[in-house]
């Protein structure tokens, strides 16, 4: 035998002993025992947010200035008062068909002469309203020396979008096209079913326009909807970035002090009382050769002080790859390439999600070990070394996020839009360390409670009905929503 073939030899005998001592070895990532040997800085991060200065102009629009002087850039955000929430029930999609077709032309601009000057600028100018949400966006972002031209773009497709006929019909089109698309989407089939669970008859519960909707909508509508919803005084402008606050506020009032402002009746938001009952609503998609499973349960809203230990128990269960979750069912259990939980807040509750995608013939195991990590929430402390670390992540997180005009934006433009109060980034670290292992459990145990949790599993009946039977009642739907009879 030769020197290179003796080599290789070598190299496959030590490659298949170390995979026999790792299989010997293997271990419950429940039982990993955190050693704590690297240093660890334990002091709270103490940080003070630059702060924006707030003033309103004559016609009620708030206005944030945040002046950064780092880069030569601006980030530009406009938050308006309306979303999905408003839409008719008969036209669902309405608030999102408004917001995409701002920038398809103007008064005084066409779709092609929009696109050429925010290209000519090296800038981005976006607009969308997600369902769900009670605002929509619309944002920008440039060099400092354009802000007068990206102000002038930005108030115009604000302020004068006219929806013309001939853009809207190619809207529809690429909608339709996308809607019939999303019946194969198992992400879509399970939260359009989920969200109908939590959310029962509240327009909340709507996660899609149907093409119905974008069939019948005319540009009249849009601009009625454009008109009534769109006021100054339902609106924050923020910037952020290298400018001076004197001139950029003259800017501003050069550009959207003529908004007129208005009244719009803003109904709360109706949402029911929590689910009673765990139920699991299986999605029939006969060729599927995987299952994705959602589950979920109404949280709060962003003002409400069980977010922050929420937080923290959503870092620990599911968000990102050292979390519970992902730990037990790819790493231990090798399921799925993913598992995770998160939530959004707004001024309404939102819910709480724990979601991955798994093989047919493993979707029993995947659901058991997802109740059971729940279960190992709500019953068992966390320990204070995986505490600590969540504290970390957290904190690290928000640091980063620091860094940047544009988020730094979108945290004071979320914290007015929420009524929190102005130290609230000052003290959220803080916070967050403050949340011990009794709050993680509690908060835990009263929204991921057992009896409440509805689960989604899209995916073969045939093959893991009869296994999902085993954990409660079952409801059957098709791709296109109907209930199925058994």
């Amino acid at each position: 035998m030769d020197i290179k073939n003796k080599v290789c030899v070598a190299a496959v005998l030590t490659l298949v002993t170390a995979s026999a001592f790792a299989q010997e070895k293997s271990v419950s990532a429940k039982s990993v025992k955190r050693l704590n040997r690297a240093p660890v800085n334990h002091d709270v991060l103490k940080v003070t947010l630059p702060r924006p200065t707030q003033t309103k102009l004559s016609n009620g629009l708030t206005v944030l200035l945040l002046e950064r002087h780092k880069t030569p850039t601006l980030s530009l955000a406009l938050w308006i008062g309306t979303g999905s929430l408003d839409d008719p029930k008969d036209l669902p999609g309405l608030a999102k068909f408004t917001a995409d077709m701002l920038h398809e032309g103007t008064e005084r601009r066409s779709s092609a002469q929009i696109a050429t000057e925010v290209d000519s600028l090296g800038a981005r100018l976006d607009s969308e309203s997600e369902f769900g949400s009670t605002y929509t966006s619309i944002t920008a972002s440039s060099f400092s020396e354009n802000a007068d031209q990206i102000l002038n773009l930005m108030s115009d497709v604000a302020l004068h979008a006219s929806f013309p006929g001939d853009e809207l019909e190619k809207y529809k089109t690429r909608q339709l096209s996308d809607l019939e698309q999303q019946r194969s989407d198992p992400d879509f089939l399970s939260h359009e079913r989920l969200f109908g669970a939590l959310y029962g008859n509240s327009p909340a519960a709507v996660v899609s326009a149907t093409p119905a909707s974008v069939k019948a909508v005319t540009a009249e509508q849009l601009k009625q909807f454009h008109d009534q919803r769109y006021l100054p005084n339902q609106a924050m402008l923020g910037v952020a970035g290298d400018f001076d606050s004197k001139q950029m506020l003259a800017l501003i009032e050069k550009y959207f002090g003529a908004w007129k402002q208005g009244t719009s009746n803003n109904p709360a938001v109706n949402v029911p009382t929590a689910a009673s009952g765990f139920k699991i609503f299986l999605v029939d998609r006969p060729d599927s050769v995987q299952t994705n499973i959602l589950g979920g349960e109404l949280a709060v809203p962003r003002n409400n002080p069980d977010f922050i230990p929420l937080r923290v128990m959503n870092r620990i269960l599911g968000e990102g790859t050292s979390s519970r979750l992902f730990m037990n069912l790819r790493e231990e259990k090798g399921y799925t390439y993913g598992a995770y939980s998160g939530f959004v807040a707004d001024t309404y509750p939102r819910p709480i999600l724990v979601n991955t995608e798994v093989r047919n013939a493993v979707t029993d195991g995947s659901i058991h070990e997802l109740l059971g990590e729940l279960k190992r929430l709500r019953e068992e402390p966390v320990p204070t070394p995986e505490l600590d670390d969540a504290h970390r992540a957290i904190a690290a997180s928000f640091a980063l996020s620091l860094e940047s005009n544009r988020e730094l934006l979108d945290m004071w433009l979320r914290a007015k839009h929420n009524g929190l109060p102005d130290d609230y980034w000052d003290r959220y670290p803080a916070e967050i360390a403050k949340v011990d292992a009794p709050a993680v459990q509690r908060v835990a145990g009263k929204y991921f409670a057992q009896d409440r949790l509805q689960v989604v599993c899209v995916g073969n009946a045939k093959e893991i009905g009869k296994d999902l039977e085993k954990y409660g009642p079952v409801e059957t739907y098709d791709a296109d929503g109907k209930k199925m009879s058994k």
